[in-house]
């Protein structure tokens, strides 16, 4: 998505990896940090997010998201945002720092998601309390779904939309003309990869964790008894 905002006349920030992340991100990350001290762990797969939707922000956590994003605040582009996966693990108090931005929540199938590392596979490395595993599949299912109870519970900002990515990759011209609605811009296409969709049917590490809603699950791979 970073690709196609730059590539549309968007600027996404100073520096970028070649994933369209917004880098250096160690500010961010420590953001993270600072958040998930304001998380309780409820067991399981249970989190309370309660104290980060109306408690106040800690003061330190706003100069780091600022110092992280000083290019994009700082540039006079009429159009302007950033990407970074990681910014899910803050997405409660970045919807109260900027309640008026355009917010794109972008998924795919967790069963793809999963297969490959993130940063955030171990979610100790970002200070966020849960049950630990030694395996590295179930980790990567702990985060996502941490992540995901997170994007759900969150308040929802005013100017919001959900982008799948199988729908950006099988259908890019209406998905393009649904998000340029919202963004009211014209948006430009990009190469993509059908192949990078259903991969995990021929993994056999992968297996179909009961924890994925239904509604998560990319429809023509029906999910399979477990």
């Amino acid at each position: 998505m970073s690709h196609t905002l730059v590539q549309s006349g968007v600027f996404m920030g100073a520096e970028l990896n070649q994933s369209g992340d917004l880098i250096p991100a160690d500010d961010l990350y420590e953001a993270c940090r600072v958040f998930s001290s304001h998380v309780k762990h409820l067991g399981g797969l249970n989190w309370d997010f309660s104290e980060t939707y109306t408690n106040p922000i800690d003061p330190a956590f706003v100069r780091l998201v600022e110092s992280y994003l000083h290019s994009v605040i700082e540039s006079e582009s009429p159009l302007r945002g950033w990407k970074l996966p990681e910014t899910t693990l803050i997405l409660p108090w970045i919807v109260r720092l900027y309640p008026k931005i355009h917010y794109i929540y972008w998924y795919r199938d967790p069963r793809d998601s999963i297969l490959g590392e993130h940063l955030t596979d171990d979610l100790s490395d970002f200070g966020v309390p849960h049950e630990h595993t030694e395996d590295p599949i179930q980790q990567r299912a702990i985060s996502w779904q941490y992540q995901f109870e997170m994007m759900k519970l969150t308040p929802f900002p005013e100017r919001r939309i959900e982008v799948r990515f199988e729908d950006f990759v099988l259908n890019q011209c209406a998905t393009l003309e649904r998000l340029g609605s919202f963004l009211n811009i014209p948006l430009a296409t990009i190469p993509v990869r059908t192949e990078s969709i259903g991969r995990w049917r021929s993994d056999p590490t992968v297996p179909s964790f009961k924890l994925f809603p239904k509604e998560t699950l990319y429809e023509p791979f029906p999910r399979e008894a477990s």
